[in-house]
């Protein structure tokens, strides 16, 4: 049995990364990898911000499945659950606030570090990929040393790349030199432009797709040591690593920035990856696949009977993947705060025409992302299609609020 390792990048936007066609060179550790990965072209989020996006990596549920709860809600099954209870050691190291035991995410973890007793400061509010990587490192030392141990699954999430987008100088010279700002200035970036949502300078908003590029690169070094890591402690053979995000970022595409309560694919598309050491053939799958399908492929490939909670299906076989389409939802939140009286947001995806929901103010798009891949025509009131995607999605809406009542 392979061990399994689920590598989570925050806020990481699928068209950054080399092997999705981005030409500045942002990951050439991931690019490398390409050869011995599945790379899926059409992988949906199924939320816009962490929140919303991580029951459906971890829980194979979506967001408002249980109700607008904080904290998860023990109706929902985690991934380190299932695997505990089959014996298969647990372990997950990260970051994120809305992550952490106070959620109520550590439930099912042998080793869960959630790294909240860390001090950190305003302008990296968080445990760099590094110190994640040097947690991890001691940890799979310890577990794995002697010939024998019991297979695990890991789970890393970086938020390097998140706001506030205050990158290193040598990742700063990688994407452009000619940025002269220090610290402060960065930081006030932030402050000023994005927590306020304004786009109304976009040379302000380029400068900071800039420093997230950073973060982009600086990331990759990250992934690249976490794997130099296993290969010390010949583990990369041994093991399947599926490399994912949980959501994008926006810069000024649908007038705004960071990652709200919105559909559209710079907050929806992710990248996702899975790596097999003894792969020697890179694979490209051009299916529509969700997220929520990542705990559910975890359970396949430990060899394990399907879980009845879980609403996603396992990726692998390729060839016995049924998915046809993708849901998503969340609150339609502006900002960092969620107000009681925001609205949900809803969207369903079939083949290349995607449509959105917004409860508030009763609000249908609806988008060609062939003819479109911007989502700048709203073809709602001219399409065909458009009553059969309407109808698809108030089928996907009821049909959860039917399967919560009878939870």
């Amino acid at each position: 049995m392979k061990n399994v390792i689920l590598l989570t990048v925050d806020t990481l936007r699928k068209d950054v990364l080399g092997c999705y066609g981005n030409k500045n060179g942002l990951t050439p550790f991931v690019d490398s990898l390409q050869n011995k990965c599945i790379r899926f072209t059409k992988p949906q989020s199924i939320g816009p911000y962490t929140q919303a996006s991580f029951p459906g990596i971890l829980t194979s549920s979506y967001y408002l499945q249980y109700g607008r709860g904080k904290k998860l809600s023990p109706k929902r099954t985690l991934i380190s659950e299932v695997l505990q209870k089959a014996e298969i050691v647990t372990a997950g190291f990260h970051s994120n606030p809305y992550l952490s035991d106070f959620f109520g995410w550590n439930r099912g973890w042998d080793i869960f570090y959630d790294s909240m007793d860390v001090e950190v400061s305003p302008e990296v509010p968080y445990l760099k990929g590094n110190e994640i990587n040097t947690r991890v490192g001691e940890w799979l030392s310890s577990h794995t040393k002697g010939k024998e141990y019991r297979p695990f699954f890991l789970w890393l999430h970086y938020m390097d790349v998140h706001e506030p987008y205050v990158p290193e100088r040598k990742y700063i010279d990688m994407v452009d030199p000619s940025i002269n700002l220090s610290r402060e200035e960065m930081f006030n970036l932030f402050k000023n432009v994005v927590l306020k949502r304004d786009v109304s300078d976009k040379e302000r908003v380029k400068l900071l797709k800039k420093l997230y590029d950073a973060h982009v690169r600086e990331v990759d070094d990250y992934i690249k040591e976490f794997f130099n890591l296993l290969k010390e402690l010949n583990l990369l053979q041994d093991s399947i690593i599926i490399i994912t995000s949980d959501h994008g970022d926006e810069f000024g595409e649908h007038g705004g920035l960071s990652h709200d309560g919105k559909m559209y694919s710079e907050l929806i598309d992710v990248p996702l990856l899975i790596y097999d050491y003894n792969n020697d053939e890179g694979k490209v799958c051009d299916t529509l696949v969700s997220n929520i399908d990542i705990s559910p492929t975890i359970v396949h490939l430990f060899g394990l009977e399907k879980v009845s909670g879980f609403e996603g299906y396992s990726l692998l076989p390729l060839e016995e993947y049924s998915r046809k389409s993708c849901f998503g939802e969340a609150i339609g939140k502006i900002g960092q705060k969620e107000k009681e009286t925001d609205k949900p947001v809803y969207f369903y995806r079939e083949n290349n025409l995607k449509i959105i929901y917004r409860e508030d103010g009763d609000n249908w798009e609806m988008y060609d992302l062939k003819e479109d891949p911007k989502e700048l025509n709203n073809i709602v009131n001219t399409s065909p299609m458009a009553d059969d995607m309407k109808e698809k999605l108030k089928q996907e809406l009821k049909g959860k609020r039917e399967s919560k009542d009878h939870q």
